[in-house]
């Protein structure tokens, strides 16, 4: 370490959300691994828990060498052992599931913003290990057919280029809207997928939240859920498309925590952040004028809702701060 020069603000905040991240997935697993029932199930959980340790140990191993404070992140009293069970059977890798498609997007932009060679190679071993567990995950959950395929296509014979301005139109009264292509179909797809997930993650930390700030909170988050799903269910259906089914792991009804308000707060905002990211991905790629207004208004929605978490969390002591630059006004005074 010795020989590397010192790590940018850009690589320290990468370390940083990277923290943050994976002692929250630590924390959730730990949970899992107790909870579990199923020995594949669980094989999966206590292998990807052993990586991601050794993976926070790294950045600690990092950040002490370079004499920065270790970040809190996210602790043991985050967790609590012993607990009912919150959500149903496949609940567990389904979660999972999701935080690897995070992960995967996060690490790859985290390379792109780091310049050292052993941080470039961190984020590069830990993507390569975040696909792996993402593959082992999705065939978990398509060996027990839990979890919805997008629809199919018939194969295109030919290749056909755009004419006029009709194909971007999408509130022609008299000619009606044009069905979906593929890519707007993927987009919208996905967001009904990771929603229909969302409402039953939120049914669930709305049960054992303790505050009753937090608690309503996450019954606003669901009923969030629930609208996108609704809107985009519909425009699936005016183009003839079956929207996926409900996936069969929800919440049961205990109203015991098995985490911290804190912990499940800062699981949500992420969540947001990732959806943000997604909306905008399908608001760029949607060629019919009404897609990307409706995209739009829901990444307008969820930036509302991720908001005012930040304000809950904050008033809470539960946000921590991001390292920041030198305040040098602050400094002169």
């Amino acid at each position: 370490m010795s020989k590397n020069k010192a790590i940018s603000s850009s690589e320290l905040a990468t370390l940083w959300m990277t923290y943050q991240q994976k002692t929250m997935t630590q924390r959730i697993l730990e949970y899992f691994i107790a909870q579990s029932e199923d020995e594949f199930a669980k094989d999966i959980l206590q292998d990807t828990h052993s990586k991601v340790v050794g993976y926070i140990e790294q950045i600690k191993l990092i950040l002490t060498e370079e004499g920065a404070v270790i970040p809190v992140g996210f602790t043991e009293e985050d967790v609590y052992s012993g607990v009912p069970k919150l959500y149903d059977n496949n609940f567990d890798i389904m979660f999972l599931r999701l935080l690897k498609e995070i992960s995967m997007g996060l690490h790859s932009l985290h390379i792109g913003m780091s310049h050292r060679k052993d941080i470039v190679l961190f984020y590069k071993e830990l993507t390569a290990f975040t696909q792996s567990v993402y593959d082992r995950c999705l065939d978990y959950l398509q060996e027990r057919d839990v979890l919805p395929s997008p629809p199919s296509v018939t194969m295109p014979k030919i290749v056909e280029f755009a004419k006029g301005s009709s194909y971007m139109s999408g509130f022609n009264l008299l000619s009606g809207k044009r069905a979906l292509n593929t890519v707007e179909l993927s987009h919208i797809y996905f967001g009904i997928e990771s929603n229909v997930f969302g409402m039953q993650l939120m049914t669930g930390f709305a049960q054992v939240a303790n505050e009753p700030e937090v608690k309503k909170y996450f019954i606003k988050g669901k009923e969030l859920a629930k609208k996108i799903v609704t809107d985009y269910t519909q425009v699936l259906l005016q183009s003839d498309i079956q929207p996926p089914s409900t996936w069969d792991a929800k919440a049961t009804d205990s109203k015991v925590p098995p985490f911290s308000d804190k912990l499940m707060m800062y699981c949500v905002s992420l969540f947001c952040s990732f959806s943000l990211g997604s909306n905008a991905l399908g608001t760029a790629f949607s060629l019919r004028s009404d897609l990307p207004l409706m995209l739009i208004g829901t990444a307008k929605d969820i930036l509302t809702y991720g908001q005012e978490g930040g304000k809950i969390m904050a008033k809470n002591g539960w946000l921590e701060q991001p390292p920041s630059m030198e305040d040098r006004n602050k400094l002169i005074k």
